[in-house]
């Protein structure tokens, strides 16, 4: 069962909706119309449900094949039609609809099996039914994501001014309350910073008062230029830039260019591959090569 990370931190309670197999009502799994009526034993199988074949190899060489029997589907006895029971049509059990209510407590994990005792398949001749089990598959959260059980982990975007001037933000917690969060001005919050606040993170199952940590990881965005007027007016209120002695002689200035390290790999991966390809299957397409001069290496004349 899907279940959203939301469901698994309020609890919530979800209708399922079964098919199972029970025993015929009519005929009370007899498979038969009247009780005075038995199946009959199945000739070809002779009861077994299975048919065993024997398949000559070779000399001295006897391979044995056993399958279903195909008259009775393996069940070993066979009804008639004009005895068969008319609700069940012979099959003893009959398809039943059933409403599951799952309950999902606070703080279950991804993975976890609810058991309905007695709600799977019946069967003729065995006293109980199966089992149901149900398991729960999280599902991803736009915003908070769990790690170390009862720990939330979220991200929060910052602009440059408010990582180095203090900032205000509200967090919504998936039970609907408003936390604040601040940071005074004067602290400094760098990209990829992690902080936490205790007490705020999933509930702990079966102790739904006691909670995890909710950690809080700072994106810091810069803006993508300056204007260069307000440059000198910015170097007055920063730390000032380290003095760096150019070496004496000739140097080379040189530029910096952006790059896409991901993309870079990618097109190295995908050329190598082609190669790869290039090389396995080329000679196989273009055929044998004719000898002379100018031929790749590896390649030699024939001598008689």
């Amino acid at each position: 069962m899907s279940v959203a990370l939301d469901e698994l931190y309020n609890g919530a309670t979800r209708r399922l909706s079964i098919q199972k197999k029970a025993i015929c009502d009519k005929c009370e799994g007899r498979g038969t119309k009247s009780p005075s009526t038995a199946p009959q034993q199945c000739r070809d199988c002779r009861g077994t449900g299975i048919i065993t074949r024997t398949e000559q190899l070779g000399p001295n060489i006897v391979q044995r094949f056993q399958t279903a029997c195909g008259e009775c589907q393996g069940k070993g006895e066979i009804i008639s039609m004009k005895d068969r029971c008319k609700s069940c049509e012979g099959k003893k059990t009959v398809r039943e609809k059933k409403i599951l209510e799952v309950h999902i407590d606070k703080g279950m994990e991804d993975g976890h099996r609810i058991t309905f005792a007695g709600e799977g398949d019946m069967e003729p001749g065995l006293d109980e039914a199966g089992d149901i089990i149900v398991v729960l598959d999280e599902k991803e959260h736009e915003i908070f994501r769990r790690i170390k059980k009862n720990d939330l982990l979220m991200q929060m975007e910052l602009s440059l001014t408010e990582a180095l001037c203090g900032f205000q933000k509200v967090i919504e917690t998936m039970d609907k309350r408003n936390l604040v969060v601040t940071c005074i001005p004067g602290e400094v919050i760098k990209h990829g910073a992690v902080k936490c606040i205790f007490g705020e993170g999933m509930p702990c199952y079966k102790n739904p008062f006691e909670k995890g940590k909710l950690i809080v990881q700072f994106l810091v965005k810069f803006p993508p230029s300056i204007d260069p007027a307000v440059i000198a007016q910015l170097e007055t209120l920063l730390p000032p830039r380290p003095v760096v002695n150019i070496p004496p002689g000739e140097v080379e200035e040189v530029e910096l260019t952006d790059v896409d390290l991901e993309r870079d790999f990618r097109n190295r991966q995908q050329q190598r591959m082609h190669r790869e390809v290039y090389e396995e299957d080329g000679p196989h397409e273009h055929g044998p090569h004719m000898m002379g001069e100018g031929m790749g290496p590896g390649v030699q004349c024939a001598t008689h």
